[in-house]
């Protein structure tokens, strides 16, 4: 995608405001080893080699399952997961893409990462990587929804695939979580799904006030109501009407697809809330293959950060939030 991102939502006001003033910590490191990152234009995030890595709440039998990991983000984000020394499943949709890319980590001296196909719009894909997960890795404690696509050029604002982009980003995001639920070793700060996002989901960008007052009524919205707005949204697709109804203006299949990602995230993260932490990340127009090379920073730069989020201490990680880059946002007010 050309604008992912982590959902992050602040529910607190009062530690909201902690988390604003507090960057994610660096969990920078080599084989064990603090490495200077000084050079990487991130102002955002505590890159100081002089200040002493985190200690590892994981282990080596610590499981992270990384979609879309053959390349771009997904991909730079297994590998540092992988090389802070947890046990990695990459999955991608094409199978000599995905097998290549982990032989690839795997020959960089990284030998806890595996491959497994996925296709997150086939259920009997996801159903057969749920079985595997339970049957030969024994189960998984960070998932991180990284799959995704996007059709558009960066000017242009075709629906043409919207039912492709709807079914990847937010229907196989979704299905990919509930088949892998049980599978969660449920371990009270430890359990995470990051879903990768974008800051055009967010509720600014919705025209629609009745649809911005739904989506902003946590104690009322359900999950059947946001795949109701998905589905309403594909409908209107269909039938030529979807411009007039307040959707996102830019990019609108992509946004759709995010904002129903948002909201159900913040829904899972109420309804998991002591068992399993979810939040989302926005790493913003980063240079990947789907962005043509167009970008701020690299997907070496994203995945540092993503990594850094999916491994906070037990004792600072929220759920619930919206991260923008490595900054926890207000999901009503950007």
């Amino acid at each position: 995608y050309i604008y992912p991102a982590l959902v992050v939502f602040l529910h607190s006001t009062s530690h909201s405001k902690a988390l604003l003033r507090s960057p994610v910590p660096d969990l920078s490191f080599h084989r064990g080893n603090p490495v200077q990152c000084s050079s990487l234009p991130l102002s955002s995030m505590d890159c100081s080699s002089s200040k002493e890595t985190p200690p590892a709440w994981w282990t080596g039998e610590t499981v992270a399952v990384v979609t879309g990991a053959n390349r771009g983000i997904g991909h730079a984000l297994a590998a540092r997961l992988a090389e802070h020394g947890l046990s990695v499943v990459l999955t991608a949709r094409d199978e000599a893409r995905g097998a290549a890319a982990a032989a690839e980590l795997r020959a960089r001296g990284l030998p806890s990462v595996r491959f497994r196909r996925l296709d997150v719009t086939d259920p009997a894909s996801v159903a057969a990587f749920a079985s595997w997960i339970r049957d030969h890795v024994g189960g998984l404690d960070i998932l991180v929804n990284n799959a995704g696509v996007s059709f558009n050029e960066i000017d242009t604002n075709s629906v043409e695939h919207a039912e492709t982009v709807l079914k990847t980003n937010f229907y196989g995001a979704k299905m990919l979580i509930e088949a892998l639920l049980p599978l969660f070793r449920r371990s009270s700060g430890t359990s995470r799904i990051l879903n990768l996002s974008s800051q055009l989901g967010l509720l600014n960008k919705v025209r629609d006030p009745s649809l911005r007052i739904m989506l902003l009524d946590e104690g009322r919205l359900t999950e059947q109501e946001v795949e109701a707005m998905a589905s309403r949204f594909l409908a209107q697709v269909k039938d030529g009407t979807w411009q007039d109804h307040g959707w996102p203006a830019v990019w609108t299949d992509y946004a759709v697809s995010k904002l129903a990602l948002n909201a159900y995230s913040r829904l899972l993260a109420a309804r998991l809330r002591g068992a399993v932490a979810v939040n989302c990340f926005c790493p913003g127009f980063t240079r990947t293959d789907m962005t043509r090379g167009w970008g701020k920073r690299t997907a070496e730069e994203a995945g540092r950060v993503a990594a850094g989020l999916a491994l906070l201490p037990p004792a600072d990680l929220p759920t619930g939030k919206f991260f923008k880059w490595s900054t926890p946002q207000l999901y009503s007010k950007l």
